[in-house]
This record gives structure tokens, C-alpha cells and sequence, in this order.
């Protein structure tokens, strides 16, 4: 068969040489083009020193994409929704990996970006960009979001409970540690190594950007309440995402241990972890650098109705690059493990 052939807008960021270690081994996909203004003409290893000798491409400016099957846009939030018809005429199917088109209603967006949304027609035009809750749509897309990342790890952690009706839906306690390449390659003042070094950083106790993914996809027709928060930690790649609910009815383990087998027994990428014994009883995102695993865990307050549900996953892979090529293979039609099999390392 005829390679799909893809291009990248804004490859030379953190999620965008991830995209492309990804699509330089994926068997049924050839890159034709990857754009970066600020590495113009130099190549694809400048920017991603990983990448020496996978490949011999040399960055291009994304004023001179040309037609291809697929765009995947790594742009800065904001960008893409100013040059989506551009884009739309260059590629039949498009993969945004911003946040401009993740919320489907407008005043929400508005609510929780702070600036006017200048294309809210196109809003219900894009999928939300989570495969396990939106694989059938996107199967028939042209146009998938893909999901923030510190929203995918909170989503896959409670999305089972919430469609199943079991907690209250008022009292959701969400704290996320999330690791430093979530900041983006930009150096900053938080990023500087003296101030960043050692942290336990406490980067958005309130009004994060992620909530509103959060409600929008567990609702399910409900207002809910959602009380999300982002510490920053001393580690490169990575999120724990902590969250408290509250049962409605005191069921025990197993009882959730089923709700949580009904909804991911036959996901590729949902790993359920809980032993009864060893440090690795629960989610640990090193384990999962690399890979596009999200790892779930659970554990009931013997003492009360709380139930904590922990959360890992890597924020560039099943927090970005990686669930954009699940998402790009389930819009294919190929294999949705298709070059996502790499299982991470140990010890490391």
C-alpha cells in the first residue's frame, strides 16, 4: 500500500520531536515535511539530538507546506485556530495538538482561555482527541483535538466512575504533579535551573486550563464540580495525577476493581496497577517514559467513602504525541498499537 504522508506545523518543540521519532518508525507513514521558523533550514537534529542519524531532513517554514494526507500542527495555543482554512486546504485530515479546539463550546473556552475564540464554528467540527472515550468517531474524523495532558491522566483515571454514576459529583478533588517538559522548550524564569532544580511547586492551585476538558468529557449530560490543581516537581517527563472522590454507596474493592474491567478490559493502553506489596503498587510515571501507557490505581479510605485513584502516564507521549498517533491510526484504519509498542524501561 501506498504510504499515508504526513507533515508536521511546529516540529521543533518537545511533543513535536516526539511525533516525529514516532512517524520515522511507523511502518505505513512517510514525513513530508516538518516546519519550525526558528530552526529554518537546519536539520531535524538540531532540534532533537536523538534523532542523529534516524534521518537527514532539514526543517522547512510553514509558509511553504505543501499538500499532504495528514497534518499534525504543534503549534503554540492560539495559532491554529488563525490559520485553520490555510490549513484545511494544504491536508484532507488534520491532527491539532493545541488546545484551540479541545472545548466544543465557546463561552467555555472563552471562560477558561481568556481571549475570544476567533473561529467558534469549527469548535463541533474537531473530536475530542481521547481514544478510549471517542474511538468510534474518530475512526470516521477528519478533524481530532488532541487532549491536554494533564486532563488525559485525570479523565482515564475516573472516567469509569462518573459514567457509571458511583460518586458524588460535587466533591472531585484532582491534584496533578506533572513533570518539567510540560512547560514547553521556551527557557523562563521558572525554568531556570537554580529555581527549577528541587521543587515541589505549587504551579496552579486554581482556574487551571485542563478543568474544562475535565468537565466537559465526565459530565455526561450533569453539571459537575471539578477542584483541580498542578504542583510542579523535579522530574523531566511525567504525571502523577492524584484524585479524591466520593462513593455514593460504601462498595468495596472488587466492586470497583469490575466497574474498571467493564471499561478498559480490552484497551491497549490502560494498564489497571494494584498490588498488594512491592514499591511499584502503584501508577509510577518513570515507568512509563517513553510509552503510551496511562497506568490507573485505586485505593478505598477503610474509614470513610473516599476512594483515591492515582493516575501516570508521560506527558509527551499519552499526553501528546503518542495518543495523536493512536488517534491517527484509528483514523486509518491501522492496527491502534501501530509503532506505540515500545513498553518503557526498568530500572531506570
Amino acid at each position: 500500500m501506498d504510504k499515508i504522508k504526513v507533515s508536521i506545523a511546529g516540529g521543533s518543540g518537545y511533543a513535536g520531536g516526539d511525533l516525529i521519532r514516532l512517524l520515522l518508525f511507523h511502518p505505513y507513514v512517510e514525513i513530508k515535511q516538518v516546519t519550525s521558523e526558528s530552526y529554518l533550514g537546519k536539520f531535524l537534529y538540531k532540534a532533537h539530538p536523538n534523532l542523529r542519524k534516524a534521518t537527514q531532513m532539514k526543517f522547512s517554514s510553514i509558509n511553504e507546506l505543501e499538500e499532504c494526507d495528514l497534518l499534525f500542527l504543534c503549534l503554540p495555543h492560539g495559532s491554529s485556530m488563525k490559520r485553520m482554512d490555510e490549513f484545511k486546504a494544504k491536508a484532507i485530515k488534520i491532527i491539532d495538538l493545541s488546545a484551540d479546539f479541545r472545548i466544543n463550546d465557546k463561552e467555555e473556552y472563552e471562560k477558561w482561555y481568556n481571549h475570544p475564540h476567533v473561529r467558534p464554528e469549527l469548535l463541533k467540527q474537531f473530536i475530542y482527541g481521547i481514544p478510549e472515550l471517542h474511538r468510534e468517531e474518530m475512526k470516521k474524523a477528519d478533524y481530532i483535538s488532541s487532549a491536554g495532558c494533564n486532563a488525559t491522566a485525570a479523565i482515564l483515571a475516573l472516567y469509569p466512575l462518573f459514567k457509571n454514576g458511583l460518586i458524588e459529583e460535587e466533591r472531585t478533588v484532582i491534584e496533578v504533579k506533572a513533570g518539567s517538559s510540560e512547560g514547553g522548550n521556551k527557557p523562563s524564569e521558572a525554568s531556570h535551573h537554580p529555581e527549577r532544580s528541587n521543587v515541589v511547586r505549587s504551579y496552579m492551585p486554581t482556574g487551571h486550563r485542563h478543568t474544562a476538558e475535565v468537565l466537559q468529557e465526565l459530565g455526561f449530560g450533569k453539571k459537575i464540580h471539578v477542584h483541580f490543581s498542578v504542583t510542579s516537581i523535579d522530574i523531566v517527563r511525567g504525571i502523577l495525577a492524584t484524585s479524591h472522590v466520593f462513593l455514593k454507596e460504601n462498595i468495596d474493592e472488587k466492586e470497583i476493581w469490575k466497574v474498571y474491567r467493564k471499561e478498559y478490559a480490552d484497551e491497549p493502553f490502560i494498564r489497571i496497577v494494584k498490588e498488594n506489596d512491592g514499591i511499584y503498587r502503584y501508577p509510577e510515571p518513570k515507568l512509563l517514559w517513553g510509552t503510551n501507557y496511562c497506568d490507573i490505581g485505586f485505593k478505598k479510605d477503610e474509614f470513610s467513602n473516599r476512594l483515591v485513584v492515582i493516575s501516570a502516564i508521560d506527558n509527551l507521549m499519552k499526553g501528546a504525541a503518542g495518543q495523536a498517533l493512536q488517534a491517527f491510526n484509528l483514523m486509518y484504519g491501522f492496527k491502534e498499537t501501530t509503532g506505540l509498542e515500545f513498553t518503557g524501561l526498568h530500572p531506570i
